[in-house]
């Protein structure tokens, strides 16, 4: 299951966390963000144990999105020892979304 990221939690999360941390920023009433939410879902889903997935609700969330300048959702960032190290913005495929996890994890998963 896909993690919450908030304001509050989100520099021990995604920030101080070992793993690879990929951040769906979202909101409820955005069609490609709902388009989006499965993907997510699946990938977290797939990945649980080794990458840190999950999602922060702009709307409830605003520092957060403020922080890293998301202008635009969904707007997904990977990032890896507290940097963001990629980012997609706008809905994009499962395997776009994959290759770049895999990138940053040095794996191939399959």
């Amino acid at each position: 299951m896909a993690l919450e990221f908030t304001d509050t939690n989100f520099q021990e999360l995604a920030l101080d966390t070992d793993k690879l941390a990929v951040v769906d920023f979202w909101a409820e009433w955005c069609g490609p963000c709902r388009a989006v939410g499965p993907i997510i879902e699946q990938l977290a889903n797939e990945y649980d144990g080794e990458v840190a997935i999950g999602k922060v609700n702009v709307d409830h969330n605003p520092e957060t999105a403020m922080k890293y300048g998301v202008r635009s959702i969904p707007t997904i960032l990977f990032i890896k020892d507290g940097e963001v190290v990629d980012k997609q913005v706008g809905a994009a495929p499962k395997q776009l979304l994959e290759d770049k996890i895999k990138a940053h994890i040095g794996t191939v998963k399959g």
